[in-house]
């Protein structure tokens, strides 16, 4: 229950969600709001030796820094959040910094420490509530703000990182809100909260919060199912819980059975997210896409994907500002950011669904583009044909991966296949095999994307090979390489087979799958 009179909180709540509504009418397409934001960052980046180094200043034209300033990697900055978290002031931004973000090391397991500054704290407190917010808009209802809000995922602690302190994007976003949020929606314990992700973690939430009224839950989708799921098996149900946030990864094929469990009036929110900024949320139908948040304080920059694979040091010129992009093309998103950094390629890979107002789709990560064969195949396409296809034959995805295979020797034409593992539930009407599943997937796959079509026709791509694994094996290489993000985050392709080996030495298969076989 809130310390603060309810009435007083549907007002307030109220007033705020017409103040944003009115605000994103006004914003257009963003281009004025971005202006203003890239005069900020260079206006503050005077003083900064980043600043220095780079020749940045307000007077600074944004076509110059486009040729002269390199795009760079999370990892990049690496040296100057040590130096930050040291004591030393004026780095990547004015003043000192005491606080810093892990990014969750999905792509090599290494996680990347980033500056929280004073005015990145500012970017996720109000980034978080204009998320919030988006839901009352675009619902016209505010009892979310009436009871508590239970967030599933990594630990939320703190710890001292060389005179700072550090942790992940859950505990520095705890750490972001204000103090009402803390008191009045916040849950749960902090001993729970701080607990690492896992099953452990799920009894404690749900042991915790049994008996709260718990209004909105927040995690991954992988998360979130989790939860409602380990909810269900003791009996155990919020009766007011109103919507779901999804952050972290795509909802994918988590969606339908998220939303099946979470019972019918509960919707499915979505937030794009990362230790590098709150980038965008939900602000109608999740098929329009999400909104851009152009007034954030963060300036985006747009990489066309297809450019990916060359120098960064040679790319910088050839990203755009929004002013400049377009629909329906892949791009990787840079972000210059009130952190201090500059041209950071976040590591994701977006595409505009609307210009006005600015509207884009996680597509994928940009380490993870399955290109082995010049296919150019997002995430975002892999999973919603495997949906596609599972929905038609009555099939219930619970987990998969693609890789590339190489063919072994020279004589044959072909250069390798798509070498697809997948978890389906049990107990399905037609039973799955996974030559026919290959079948369909290539069918389907070669609709939505030319590139693999123009492959699979010059036969630089052979047919498919479908794994179809036994439950549980996607939880177990799970366990077994917590570094990569947990379960919630797990790459559903990688250009390598990194990922598909690991698998291969743990799996169990179904009577119709093609056995392993190991790479060229």
């Amino acid at each position: 229950m809130t310390i603060v009179p309810r009435p007083l909180v549907d007002f307030v709540a109220a007033h705020r969600a017409r103040r944003l509504r009115a605000r994103l009418h006004l914003q257009g397409d963003g281009r004025a709001h971005q202006q203003a934001v890239w005069r900020t960052l260079m206006a503050r980046h005077e003083r900064t030796e980043i600043g220095r180094e780079l020749g940045l200043g307000p007077k600074l034209a944004y076509e110059t820094f486009r040729q002269r300033a390199p795009l760079r990697l999370g990892a990049d900055f690496r040296g100057a959040a040590e130096r930050m978290a040291g004591g030393a002031a004026d780095i990547l931004w004015p003043g000192r910094c005491n606080h810093f973000v892990y990014t969750a090391g999905t792509v090599d397991g290494t996680p990347r420490m980033l500056p929280v500054t004073p005015d990145m704290a500012r970017h996720f407190r109000e980034t978080l509530a204009q998320a919030w917010l988006l839901h009352a808009v675009r619902t016209g209802r505010v009892d979310l703000f009436h009871g508590r809000h239970l967030h599933a995922g990594a630990s939320t602690a703190l710890r001292a990182a060389r005179g700072a302190r550090a942790g992940y994007l859950d505990g520095i976003a705890r750490a972001c809100l204000s103090d009402w949020a803390r008191a009045n929606l916040y849950a749960p314990p902090a001993g729970v909260a701080q607990l690492p992700e896992g099953p452990e973690k799920l009894a404690a939430l749900i042991d915790a919060c049994r008996h709260a009224d718990v209004r909105l839950l927040a995690g991954t989708p992988a998360a979130l199912l989790a939860l409602l799921g380990a909810l269900k098996e003791t009996g155990g149900a919020w009766p007011r819980l109103e919507c779901c946030v999804l952050t972290g990864a795509m909802p994918g094929i988590h969606a339908r059975p998220l939303a099946e469990l979470a019972g019918a009036g509960v919707s499915l929110h979505e937030i794009y997210a990362g230790a590098e900024g709150v980038f965008a949320a939900q602000d109608s139908d999740a098929r329009s896409g999400l909104r851009l948040f152009t007034d954030a304080g963060i300036f985006f920059e747009f990489l066309p994907a297809r450019e990916l694979g060359g120098s960064l040091a040679a790319l910088g010129p050839r990203c755009v500002p929004l002013a400049e992009a377009k629909t329906d093309t892949d791009y990787a998103l840079v972000a210059t950011t009130p952190a201090g950094l500059v041209r950071c390629l976040v590591g994701d890979t977006v595409r505009f669904t609307s210009l006005q107002p600015p509207r884009l789709v996680v597509t994928g990560r940009t380490q993870f583009l399955l290109n082995a064969f010049g296919e150019q195949t997002t995430e975002r396409e892999l999973t919603e044909t495997l949906i596609d296809i599972c929905e038609c034959n009555r099939w219930e995805p619970v987990n998969f991966h693609v890789a590339p295979y190489h063919t072994r020797g020279a004589v044959r034409r072909s250069q390798g296949c798509h070498e697809w593992w997948v978890e389906l539930s049990p107990g399905t009407v037609r039973t799955p095999t996974g030559p026919l599943l290959a079948a369909e997937l290539d069918t389907e796959l070669g609709r939505r994307n030319r590139d693999y079509t123009a492959r699979r026709a010059n036969g630089a791509l052979e047919t498919p090979v479908v794994r179809l694994v036994m439950p549980g094996v996607f939880t177990q290489w799970a366990e077994l390489h917590p570094a990569f993000g947990g379960p919630g985050k797990l790459a559903r392709c990688r250009n390598d087979r990194l990922m598909a080996d690991q698998l291969a030495g743990i799996a169990r298969f179904h009577s119709g799958s093609v056995a392993p076989f190991g790479p060229g």
